[in-house]
């Protein structure tokens, strides 16, 4: 499995229904995946925005959806095609953007959200180390502390 960052132009295709020229799973794009590649497709924007491949074939997305907040906060967002589900290729892609997001600057925690009956989203979660924080009606936030901050100049 490796993230592969998702060029502007086929961010573009896919949010058009039209992702022609990518190798990927049948059942890629799934419903989530137009909202996660609108962003970038519509303004260019999209730093942390990835495809998860695995031999050379698309099988989901994932990236930062928003942050660090003034507080340090990072959002993540990631999905898979049902196909690619259930194979730990979920875990592998959100321990690699968390990795790769704790590096950036100004992040102190890395946070998601989850419907409240996505068990194995929720189980993910929390066997990379994140907390259940919230409940806000549907969803449930969770959160982690970045493990690679430099927290060295802190006075607290």
């Amino acid at each position: 499995m490796e993230l592969v960052p998702v060029p502007v132009e086929v961010a573009v295709a896919v949010t058009a229904g039209q992702p022609v020229g990518i190798t990927h799973a049948p059942d890629w794009p799934h419903a989530d995946t137009a909202d996660a590649l609108r962003p970038l497709a519509e303004h260019g924007q999209g730093a942390g925005t990835f495809l998860v491949v695995v031999d050379g074939t698309v099988v989901g997305e994932c990236g930062r959806l928003r942050g660090p907040d003034e507080h340090g906060d990072a959002e993540i967002g990631y999905g898979l095609a049902p196909s690619a589900r259930g194979r730990g290729l979920g875990t592998a892609a959100v321990r690699a953007l968390t990795a790769w997001l704790e590096r950036q600057p100004g992040v102190r925690r890395v946070t998601a959200e989850v419907l409240v009956g996505n068990l194995p989203s929720r189980r993910l979660l929390e066997g990379l180390g994140f907390t259940a924080e919230t409940t806000d009606g549907a969803y449930v936030g969770y959160r982690r502390d970045a493990l690679h901050v430099d927290r060295s100049g802190d006075s607290g």
